[in-house]
């Protein structure tokens, strides 16, 4: 018999999967002093241990973001994890070699944002043929603008922020469309304000979300655990990436990742009316 996938291992192998889940780094700037330094270190020790293999910066999250990233992975063998960063202008080469100069570590995977993949695209194929990245990627908000890009540009993965989660499935053809064209999708903001807290609220977002709750607790599922594991439930997704501020939030999530989601939940026709 074959031995069990680890639950934070890549999925089924394609053109370009990154380790399944990974952790945001957008607030390991926070805050910007030595006290800042230790504790987004920490957090980034407490991810690795937990088998976290995937870690998202960008310059856009501050200097000490990235410097703080590095400083943590620089004592971890380099080729256990993936590292991936943000351009958002047209001197895409000059601002990787910045990313890689403050993390003290090479990057596999850079995201260019939004539209600024058109300008940026020629430097970073550059660099992956030159072979000091491995991977060319788009990040967005904005399902559609991905899409667009998805169709004209030939991209290895997306980073779609939002838009596709347990509560949300309005990206639903841009995961299609990248399945058709074998780019991988990495989606991020799962654990919503609506799947942590689901006080009682007149908001749609949140009664829905309340809704949802309830059928999951049938089965000995919280939402947040749910929400983690939905996302790659479509073929196209192969990563989740995980904020956190602190050791004991990402050591929380990782926990409810290693928890297993009674495949019975997924066909459970109450499920399925929330959930479409």
């Amino acid at each position: 018999m074959a031995a069990p996938r680890h639950a934070l291992a890549p999925l089924a192998s394609s053109k370009f999967r990154p380790p399944r889940f990974g952790l945001a780094g957008s607030r390991l700037g926070e805050p910007p002093d030595r006290d800042g330094d230790a504790k987004a270190i920490a957090t980034v020790d407490a991810a690795y241990q937990a088998g976290i293999r995937f870690f998202d910066t960008s310059p856009a999250y501050g200097a000490a973001a990235e410097q703080r990233l590095g400083t943590a992975l620089q004592r971890r063998p380099r080729g256990e994890f993936l590292i991936s960063t943000k351009v958002a202008g047209a001197d895409a080469g000059e601002s990787v070699r910045a990313s890689i100069e403050r993390l003290g570590l090479a990057v596999d995977l850079v995201f260019a944002e939004g539209p600024a993949i058109e300008a940026a695209y020629p430097a970073l194929d550059e660099l992956r043929q030159d072979g000091v990245i491995k991977a060319i990627g788009v990040a967005s908000g904005d399902w559609q603008l991905l899409d667009r890009i998805v169709r004209d540009v030939e991209l290895d993965t997306v980073l779609l922020a939002g838009q596709y989660s347990l509560l949300d499935q309005t990206a639903r053809p841009l995961l299609d469309r990248c399945l058709a064209r074998g780019a991988s999708v990495i989606v991020s903001g799962i654990l919503t304000p609506q799947v942590l807290r689901t006080e009682q609220s007149s908001d749609p977002a949140t009664i829905h979300a309340r809704q949802i709750s309830a059928v999951c607790e049938r089965y000995g599922v919280s939402l947040p655990q749910a929400a983690l594991a939905y996302p790659t439930r479509h073929p196209a997704v192969t990563s989740v990436l995980i904020a956190a501020a602190s050791p004991a939030e990402i050591r929380a999530d990782a926990a409810l990742v290693r928890k297993p989601v009674p495949v019975n939940l997924w066909r459970d026709p109450d499920l399925l009316r929330l959930v479409s």
